[in-house]
């Protein structure tokens, strides 16, 4: 029917802000991919009950949604980034549960589809670090805080989205404020890809890493960066000692760093040589910046099976251009 095809078609315009919640909600790619489309099904099914005098359809959509992952989260346990639950110092040791980790997501998916405006206050939100603090909070106030300071629902249409009062959606906003302000996310400079300079420090950043060039990459290093790699609690702490193991190591020996998007933030993918010259995906890599300088390098290992997703080639051939 044409009414039935229309309602399937709304629904569907919906799955890109519903990608963006959920995300912030669970911190996984994969569980946000399931959440929204149990969320999609379970919409369309019931689509014959929704009733536009009481509630606008991204209300009630996000109402499903929420249901969803908050059934999702009851079992699952929290994650976080290495910098955020200690290190086991510069040696790998044994790898963690992959449930533990925040996991990156392609900007195309967070982001697409908004106007520059929306996308510049976006940014901040799926950051990495603010992704990994929303797991710090309890679920409902995690919902709470994304619907209302970031989705910017009201405080009734909250109280609708969670089946509460209003008086209940403003204390609990309260209290998830209060949390974040107690253990902030770490600063970052606003990611801005036309911006002169921080195009240049990428650039420099870069070539110094596939160089092995340690005193150019201490150059575009904050002092006290921090380099991590899950799903090992490896952790290493200031530019001078993460400058100086990558020179001692062969293991990225002729690796190449292709830029893209991750959450809202500078990201590389990371390839390394294999047979013939062809070089073959290896990690995701995020980056943040601060005061102008690379403050933060998280490589997700086990990525390399994602590229296509944040629109990076299947391979690499050694003598082929990389735009920056």
């Amino acid at each position: 029917m044409r009414d039935g095809q229309l309602a399937v078609e709304e629904l569907e315009a919906l799955r890109g802000p519903l990608t963006g919640y959920c995300y912030r909600l669970l911190g996984s790619a994969a569980d946000t991919d399931d959440a929204v489309q149990e969320t999609l099904i379970r919409a369309s099914s019931k689509r014959d009950q929704y009733d536009p005098g009481r509630a606008r359809l991204s209300t009630w959509v996000h109402r499903i949604a929420t249901n969803v992952c908050l059934d999702m989260l009851r079992a699952a346990k929290r994650r976080a980034l290495v910098m955020d639950v200690g290190s086991a110092g510069p040696d790998l040791g044994a790898p963690l549960p992959p449930e533990l980790w925040v996991e990156p997501m392609p900007d195309s998916r967070l982001l697409g589809g908004q106007d520059p405006g929306d996308v510049v206050l976006g940014r901040e939100s799926v950051r990495l670090a603010f992704i990994a603090a929303l797991q710090r909070l309890a679920p409902r106030q995690r919902a709470v805080l994304v619907l209302r300071d970031v989705l910017v629902f009201s405080a009734r249409e909250t109280a609708e989205i969670l089946g509460t009062t209003v008086p209940a959606v403003n204390s609990a906003l309260q209290r998830a404020r209060a949390s974040l302000d107690a253990d902030p996310p770490d600063p970052s400079d606003v990611h801005d890809p036309e911006d002169a300079g921080q195009r240049d420090l990428l650039r420099r950043y870069v070539a110094a890493f596939e160089s092995h060039d340690v005193a150019a990459l201490t150059a575009v290093l904050r002092e006290d960066a921090v380099a991590s790699m899950p799903p090992f609690r490896w952790r290493l702490d200031g530019a001078r000692r993460i400058a100086g193991t990558l020179e001692a190591s062969d293991a990225c020996a002729g690796a190449r760093l292709v830029p893209c998007g991750i959450n809202g933030a500078p990201g590389f993918g990371q390839y390394r040589p294999g047979d013939g010259g062809v070089l073959h995906p290896f990690a995701l890599v995020a980056v943040d910046v601060r005061d102008g300088r690379i403050a933060r390098m998280v490589t997700f290992l086990g990525t390399h099976d994602r590229f296509a997703e944040f629109g990076l080639p299947e391979i690499l051939r050694g003598a082929e251009p990389v735009g920056g």
